[in-house]
């Protein structure tokens, strides 16, 4: 009895889906990948999702309040004085929403694309490759978000969101983490074996270190400049210090410009990947 009504349910699917354009790759669907993240989620380790929130904040107390006594005020990008803690606060909060988003869509989705072949299951049923990009891009960014919040809950009753354009930070990290998801997931269906996965953390480490995390960029050469404001996180370090500093500018704009358009690319490059691979 209740396989025939999964029977029905599925032939019912498939009819109704077989009637809208772009109906080979969506499905609407996307929320069942989601479901599942927090079922899986459940019986997770709990430690090393709650690593990723600890991190940052260990970097805050090291960094901020520990070498920051040493340091003393630091220009905030408008030659105003602020302290080395609310420095460094709003990079570390962009970093967060970063690690949450980019862990998940990378190492995870490796797993479930080359060992638990949960992807291969998936496209034999109703899902289509843009079901599958968009669900687990949205668990990835959904993580990275939840990093974000709770780093912020941290940092707001140390006095380092000074002004009320600091209650837009958590909103721009959500955006940084659904342009680390997309880019990520997409990058990772290229990716064949655990070597090449260690590519990843080669990448973010000198990221983290030399997108104006600790000090300014002005320190280094123009032609360095360029290249270290084209890479994503500097943009998004950027967007959550001119919140959390109340610096707003038309800048602004361009950053948020940059994760849409990463966004955009992560999702038809993840969308033509899962199809390319799996539905030969």
């Amino acid at each position: 009895m209740i396989t025939q009504t999964i029977l029905t349910q599925a032939v019912a699917i498939a009819e109704k889906r077989a009637q809208r354009p772009g109906a080979a790759i969506y499905a609407g669907r996307a929320a069942v990948l989601i479901e599942r993240g927090f079922y899986a989620a459940k019986s997770s380790n709990w430690l090393v999702i709650l690593s990723g929130f600890v991190e940052p904040v260990l970097y805050l107390l090291a960094f901020g309040f520990g070498i920051g006594q040493l340091i003393g005020d630091i220009e905030d990008g408008s030659g105003n004085p602020v302290s080395y803690a609310a420095y460094i606060a709003p990079a570390l909060l962009a970093t967060s929403a970063m690690n949450g988003a980019i862990y998940d869509s990378t190492w995870n989705v490796f797993f479930k694309m080359h060992f638990g072949k949960v992807y291969q299951v998936m496209l034999s049923s109703s899902l289509g490759p843009m079901d599958i990009a968009l669900g687990e891009i949205a668990w990835a960014l959904m993580r990275g978000a939840a990093y974000s919040i709770g780093f912020m809950a941290i940092v707001a009753p140390l006095g380092l969101v000074t002004n009320a354009w600091g209650l837009l930070a958590i909103p721009a990290a959500t955006l940084i983490a659904f342009g680390f998801a997309s880019l990520g997931m997409a990058i990772t269906s290229y990716m064949r074996n655990f070597q090449q996965m260690n590519w990843v953390n080669f990448v973010l480490l000198p990221m983290f270190l030399f997108s104006g995390t600790f000090f300014p960029v002005s320190v280094y050469p123009e032609w360095i400049q360029v290249i270290v404001k084209a890479l994503p996180l500097w943009q998004g370090v950027d967007l959550v210090r001119s919140l959390m500093l109340g610096i707003v500018d038309l800048s602004v704009l361009w950053h948020i410009l940059y994760f849409m358009v990463m966004i955009g690319l992560g999702l038809a490059f993840t969308t033509h990947r899962l199809r390319a691979l799996f539905m030969r």
